[in-house]
């Protein structure tokens, strides 16, 4: 199977790109160069995917079986896809995001029929909308889209709501003990996926024809509390979380640019129904506990001192929230 990841490098598709490569996938990355996956096997094309002529020139001659899409965030995005592979491509997927789903949820249980909606945070609503326009472009043209939409899905990077994403902000601040905010009182429910584990299923999911026209969610069955995934990260480093709660309102009353991924995404219980995604790739299992993936994540910050970047810009954002809260009538 010839593949063409645009994209490719993030924290999920990489690990995605490995599984690929074991699996004797013919495997392309189209992206702009500036990070090359060191992976032996990848055939690199480079071009700017926001530049349609760039893409269909270094495209040119070329015919998958399947395109994914891991950077498309707008219809602008959708519309650039469209034209470049109408009647070029077996299947084409988009990845979106499980915080499209109504917000707050109905219920605490999560399938690919709960509704799309949420208020608080644009870029779900982006995602909303490119999802609406490409089932719109399987049903009247026949596009060959599945949609993929992945929850909090981790590898070298910790899956937190406070405390920096892609940086070892958080872990510094456990080390030295200094405060960490978890938001409300920690027991809403959540689902933390390996990226490996999602890629398995995400790979059932490529070539298969009964999934066109379809989405599915690709989550662990392990459910935590927050209380629970900030206190084993501090377990496996070593120390006791000096933990303190402050509700998500209070939170984005002080930092608003938490709004879309606390009230729009990491507030409300969410527990995701594998089902559609079993019945359809039977052998999917996710199969790395929540403590086995933190150790492997927290082992690679400590492989190399200059992937424990601090973040200055988080520190302040936590230390004003504390004060704040601290401070409060």
């Amino acid at each position: 199977m010839k593949v063409l990841f645009i994209g490719g490098t993030g924290f999920i598709s990489t690990a995605v790109s490995r599984l690929a490569l074991d699996r004797g996938i013919e495997l392309y990355h189209l992206n702009r160069g500036l990070r090359m996956s060191a992976m032996a096997g990848v055939k690199h094309l480079v071009a700017d995917a926001h530049r349609a002529d760039e893409v269909r020139s270094v495209l040119q001659g070329i015919r998958f079986d399947v395109v994914v899409d891991w950077i498309a965030y707008t219809t602008e995005d959708i519309e650039r896809d469209l034209d470049l592979f109408k009647n070029q491509v077996g299947q084409f997927v988009f990845i979106s995001s499980a915080s499209a789903y109504q917000s707050p949820p109905a219920h605490y249980i999560i399938t690919e029929e709960t509704p799309l909606e949420n208020p608080y945070w644009q870029y779900s609503r982006d995602k909303i909308a490119c999802e609406q326009r490409l089932l719109r472009a399987y049903e009247d043209e026949g596009f060959p889209v599945t949609i993929v939409r992945p929850s909090l899905t981790y590898d070298p990077n910790l899956p937190i709501a406070i405390g920096g994403w892609g940086c070892y902000t958080l872990p510094d601040r456990l080390l030295n003990g200094r405060e960490i905010i978890v938001h409300g009182d920690g027991s809403s429910l959540q689902i933390v996926t390996h990226a490996e584990d999602f890629g398995r299923g995400f790979l059932g999911l490529l070539g298969e024809t009964k999934a066109l026209g379809d989405c599915f969610q690709i989550t662990s069955d392990e459910v935590l509390t927050w209380n629970q995934i900030y206190a084993t990260i501090a377990g496996v480093l070593g120390v006791e979380a000096k933990v303190v709660h402050i509700s998500s309102e209070f939170i984005v009353s002080v930092a608003p640019e938490l709004t879309g991924t606390l009230l729009g995404d990491k507030t409300w219980c969410a527990v995701y129904d594998n089902s559609k995604i079993k019945r359809l790739v039977p052998e999917y299992e996710a199969v790395i506990p929540f403590r086995e993936g933190i150790r492997r994540t927290l082992d690679w910050f400590a492989e190399d001192e200059k992937r424990r970047r601090i973040d200055k810009s988080v520190n302040d954002q936590m230390e004003r929230i504390l004060q704040a809260y601290e401070n409060r009538a």
